[in-house]
């Protein structure tokens, strides 16, 4: 006799692995500073937390999301650019205000809309499903959030 656990949808699947990569990632920012945050180990600019940080808001912010969900997009707001750690992470250009609004186009899709093809206004990707988007961003933010980790072990490194 096995347990009768509730049956998840597979949107409620990816929801809880955007929360679970979300909060690991987080977690792994705490205590960033300014020195850290600006601090590149090579002269290309797309090494750094900096980049990482604007690069995850920006992917979770596109104004491609809501269309490609089949969600009501939203207004884009001007983000300036961050001055510092505290701005990129809890300010007007935060990436938990990014996050929020990207799991707020996710929490709204139905079940049966993540197995429908995103549309001729994704081009190339038209045929994809949205599921298949939704995972796509999961990759994303996986993998941008395991470099910022990366880098803030080597920051950490270079002081030893």
């Amino acid at each position: 006799m096995g347990h009768s656990w509730p049956v998840k949808s597979s949107r409620d699947d990816i929801l809880d692995l955007f929360d679970y990569a979300w909060q690991r990632f987080r977690d792994r920012m705490a205590s960033l500073g300014d020195d850290e945050w600006s601090w590149q180990p090579t002269k290309d600019d797309r090494i750094s937390l900096r980049w990482r940080l604007w690069h995850i808001a920006d992917t979770l912010r596109e104004e491609r999301n809501g269309p490609w969900l089949g969600t009501v997009p939203e207004l884009a707001a001007a983000h300036p650019e961050a001055t510092g750690a505290a701005t990129a992470l809890a300010d007007v250009d935060d990436v938990d205000d990014a996050y929020a609004q990207w799991r707020g186009h996710l929490a709204s899709v139905s079940e049966a809309s993540l197995s429908e093809r995103i549309s001729p206004i994704a081009g190339p990707y038209g045929d994809d499903t949205r599921r298949s988007f939704a995972l796509h961003t999961a990759d994303e933010l996986i993998h941008h959030a395991a470099e910022a980790a990366l880098l803030r072990d080597l920051y950490a490194a270079r002081r030893r």
